[in-house]
């Protein structure tokens, strides 16, 4: 009767044999042999909606009455000098694309055009970007020609 244990002469015909070459196939790369053992991933994307899971936003802040007078009357003062390139200091609400909430931005450039029609502000950098804000979106306005 066989033992169960494996004895250390059992393999011994097959130690000392050659390296199997395959004759049809080219052996692997190097460099693509470790992707075998990579670690695996059931669940493609899940570190992702994870990462987003966790990723923080802001809620969106209502403006009392007496802020919103106080930017209204800013935002007709740079409309009246829109083509004197004055520099402004702008800071809104960015809604994320994502989920709930968002993120509030303070951007710097200069005035270009404060479009009452379309609701939006047009700021341009020092890059000559062009910036369109939304004008219910914006919370606070800086200049020095802004009393």
């Amino acid at each position: 009767m066989k033992s169960d244990r494996i004895r250390e002469n059992d393999y011994e015909d097959m130690i000392n044999l050659p390296h199997h070459i395959s004759a049809n196939h080219l052996p692997m790369p190097v460099e693509d042999r470790a992707a075998q053992f990579a670690p695996f991933s059931a669940l493609t994307g899940y570190e992702d909606a994870v990462r987003e899971t966790g990723r923080m936003t802001c809620e969106r802040k209502e403006l009392e009455e007496d802020a919103k007078d106080i930017l209204d009357s800013k935002l007709q003062m740079m409309r009246k000098r829109s083509g004197e390139r004055l520099p402004v200091f702008v800071t809104y609400f960015r809604p994320d694309t994502k989920k709930e909430g968002g993120e509030y931005v303070t951007v710097t450039g200069y005035v270009k055009t404060v479009d009452l029609y379309r609701r939006r502000l047009v700021v341009e950098d020092d890059t000559a970007n062009l910036l369109e804000i939304d004008l219910d979106e914006i919370s606070e306005l800086e200049g020095e020609y802004l009393w």
